[in-house]
């Protein structure tokens, strides 16, 4: 039986670096960024334009009510978004039933549901959020906790709209994992091993 593992998390929460390590640990193979670079390959889009479209919610456009220019423009970018998906869904399926692996987001675990993965989200509260992305240099060392916080917030709701347009299920909600990680103060080294014995 192969070993599937699925990571949805919260933007600071640590949860790539978990899904490294897992991957480490247990010997198998590790899927995040190259599933964008994979979708920029068979689509012929930009790699900035596809993780734009993968990490941002869909955008929905009314042409009644913004004009036929834009509306041109509206209808191109859902045909992308959706084009997008459905190619993220195949090259997800693709690797997943290439090896045993680990798959951060971009709704591996809806994608990939009749594979029966193991299903992991991972959050944080908001000050170990934001230390832990100050740590790793993720963000503008200029923006002060407060503007670091709604940063962080709204990259979460991006997130959840995104991940509830295409699955119809709630982001993060504990009925959707077999898992629920909380990282707040702690480092994620802390709790990969605990997680291994589980999945193993």
């Amino acid at each position: 039986m192969s070993m599937i593992i699925t990571i949805g998390r919260e933007f600071g929460s640590g949860g790539r670096e978990l899904g490294k390590r897992i991957a480490e640990q247990l010997g198998i193979a590790y899927y995040d960024k190259e599933i964008v670079m994979e979708i920029s390959k068979k689509t012929d889009l930009a790699y900035d334009y596809v993780h734009q479209i993968v990490e941002q919610k869909p955008i929905v456009y009314y042409p009644i009510t913004i004009g036929t220019s834009f509306s041109a423009v509206g209808t191109n970018v859902n045909k992308n978004s959706t084009s997008i998906y459905v190619e993220q869904s195949n090259v997800i399926k693709e690797m997943a039933q290439k090896s045993d692996c680990v798959i951060v987001g971009r709704c591996a675990d809806y994608i990939l549901k009749d594979m029966n993965p193991f299903r992991i989200f991972v959050y944080s509260d908001m000050p170990s959020k934001i230390k832990r992305c100050r740590e790793k240099g993720e963000v503008d060392q200029n923006l002060n906790d407060r503007k670091l916080a709604r940063m962080i917030k709204g990259i979460d709701r991006n997130r959840s709209r995104y991940y509830e347009f295409y699955t119809s299920l709630k982001w993060g909600d504990p009925l959707n994992y077999d898992l629920m990680i909380n990282t707040s103060n702690k480092t994620i080294k802390e709790v990969v091993n605990e997680i291994v014995k589980i999945v193993k």
